[in-house]
């Protein structure tokens, strides 16, 4: 008896952890309908901001934009874009690594001398590296409370003064890059010094071969990039964080459905180890009563 009702506690457990799953699965597949329309609306802006900037750099020699300046890359900052909760499969855990990797391939040499900064965009990313005595100069997982540009762009703003300063040579950023609920896709991206991306400089190439696009400039070439260099800078982290907002729910999403259907696989099994224990019972009591019975009549 005692083993029947171990098992109908663990029935019990396992059926409120399932219902806590699947209220979970479907709380992250509404954040995450939300979550996507942002991001699929964004990347066509950020991408034609890209081209704009691309297509009026060909045409104009050099930038004198400080957010251009390729700098030897003595002081370095990773801003790693994580989740505030956990449930999310290895969403959080491959971002860290990731981020590692990062540091060991790339940025040893800086981290040894201690160059080398972070800022967490996320609870797990912080205090994984806040833990570790990595050098984290900021914490900004207050932002998936209410995530908007202009809360980015502030926290954009402070790295942009930060370069500008010479505080850090280069910046990157660390996330998941959304692709569908299933997949996301660990990126790394160089956001200051803006550097052309490969695809703009043979964008570029091709805009000198053939004819410029016919923008209408006012009032100079020159003046536009200057606005246009800190607004695709902003528009960069923004789409990174909102790239992996998408990706954390889509990855909670999965988790959850994973752990609903594992936890229906083990009520399964415990149904049946306790209707098995509760035969074997009433087997043994029936065997029991009968051999009573017997030797009362034989007495």
């Amino acid at each position: 008896m005692a083993n029947l009702k171990e098992v109908r506690n663990r029935i019990t457990s396992v059926s409120s952890t399932q219902q806590i799953t699947k209220a979970m699965k479907m709380v992250s597949a509404a954040k995450l309908k939300r979550a996507t329309n942002a991001i699929l609306q964004l990347r066509p802006y950020a991408n034609k901001l890209r081209d704009i900037l691309a297509d009026v750099s060909a045409s104009v020699e050099g930038s004198n934009s400080p957010f251009t300046l390729d700098r030897e890359p003595n002081k370095v900052l990773i801003v790693v874009v994580s989740s505030n909760r956990g449930l999310a499969g290895a969403f959080n855990a491959n971002v860290i690594k990731a981020t590692n990797n990062l540091i060991a391939n790339k940025y040893a040499e800086q981290h040894a001398k201690g160059n080398l900064s972070i800022i967490g965009i996320g609870k797990k990313g912080y205090d994984f590296f806040s833990k570790r005595n990595f050098n984290v100069v900021a914490n900004h997982s207050d932002l998936f409370s209410d995530l908007n540009f202009g809360s980015v762009s502030v926290v954009t703003e402070f790295i942009m003064e930060q370069f500008k300063e010479g505080n850090f040579d280069r910046v990157e950023v660390v996330y998941n890059q959304f692709k569908n609920a299933a997949v996301q896709e660990l990126t790394a991206e160089q956001i200051l010094p803006l550097l052309p991306a490969e695809e703009n400089k043979q964008h570029t190439h091709k805009a000198k071969i053939e004819a410029e696009v016919d923008y209408i400039i006012e009032p100079s070439k020159e003046k536009i990039i200057e606005e246009l260099i800190p607004k695709a800078i902003k528009i960069q982290l923004y789409k990174a964080v909102s790239d992996s907002n998408a990706s954390e729910h889509g990855a909670r999403m999965t988790a959850m459905d994973k752990a609903t259907e594992n936890a229906g696989d083990l009520l399964k099994s415990l149904k049946l180890s306790y209707n098995q224990a509760r035969q074997a019972a009433i087997t043994t009591e029936l065997t029991e009563i009968v051999s009573g019975a017997a030797a009362l009549s034989n007495g």
